[in-house]
């Protein structure tokens, strides 16, 4: 197998056109320049300088210049980033798992402003969680606690729930019911439109309904998407209703009712505190918010 040194002390010794140049170069001593040049060459089977007073490459030295100095400078570059990043005390490399809701209506915007290559994964709080805690990732944007050895876990975000529909929807009624304070008829009309769930186990529409009508919704889903992203795009078209979190709506999107009792949730940037710098937190938690 041939050895990635040659190709570099080849690289050498064609720019410069010195043995002596090349060593001082590479920090080797020129009987092994002489020696890599010998194996490379015997190698290919071809001669790739003509020794004379100054070292020429032959016509096939020039042919074979061109096809690995581009291939060998980019590797020369991946290394030189890696290294730069060690300097740094920072990994060039933060895996970064979220929700894929949150990061295509926060987070996306701002990829390119991070000083770090990303790689995401996209999850339940819980799954992710759990790949944090066996350390296949870094860090995590979390929508609830967790009780796991050495996780920390710090408050980014406040999220604030509330029931959406498409701009089209017709509310005169309910927000003449909600005027009054008429919580019953409020909650009728509520219950008659087609509702778009994001679990069959309406955890989210059930957490809104016991903080605002103390009980649980009689609600049969008209349809189940684990996707709240999705849920909303599929709501323009439609009379249904959603209970999904404010900053994920857009313009063609209203916001039906906020509730009596406002429904919030804290989003927390969590981190195995033995293994995250205080630079890699830094960073996350300004890109995170």
């Amino acid at each position: 197998m041939v050895n990635l040194e040659w190709y570099r002390t080849f690289k050498a010794v064609y720019q410069t056109g010195s043995l002596t140049a090349a060593s001082k170069i590479l920090f080797i001593s020129q009987p092994n320049v002489s020696q890599h040049l010998a194996l490379l060459e015997a190698h290919v089977g071809q001669p790739l300088f003509e020794r004379k007073p100054k070292i020429v490459p032959t016509d096939y030295g020039k042919l074979f210049y061109t096809q690995v100095v581009a291939p060998l400078e980019m590797l020369e570059q991946v290394e030189e980033g890696f290294s730069a990043a060690g300097l740094k005390k920072q990994p060039s490399i933060i895996r970064l798992g979220v929700v894929q809701e949150y990061f295509q209506a926060v987070l996306s915007d701002n990829i390119t402003a991070v000083d770090a290559s990303l790689v995401l994964s996209f999850g339940r709080t819980k799954e992710l969680l759990g790949r944090l805690h066996k350390g296949t990732l870094d860090f995590v944007v979390a929508t609830k606690l967790a009780d796991y050895t050495n996780l920390t876990f710090e408050p980014i975000r406040q999220e604030h729930f509330i029931i959406a529909g498409s701009k089209t929807i017709n509310t005169t009624e309910f927000d003449r019911y909600i005027k009054k304070e008429d919580w019953e008829s409020a909650e009728a009309w509520l219950l008659a439109q087609p509702w778009f769930a994001y679990t069959t186990d309406l955890a989210i529409i059930r957490k809104f309904w016991k903080k605002n009508f103390y009980k649980r919704p009689a609600i049969k889903p008209s349809c189940v998407i684990p996707n709240m992203s999705l849920i909303l795009k599929s709501i323009k078209h439609s009379t249904a209703l959603t209970i999904a979190a404010d900053y994920l709506l857009d313009d063609d999107q209203k916001v039906i009712w906020s509730g009596r009792s406002p429904m919030e949730n804290t989003l927390y940037l969590s981190y195995d505190k033995t293994k995250a710098t205080a630079d890699q937190v830094k960073l996350m938690k300004q890109f995170c918010q």
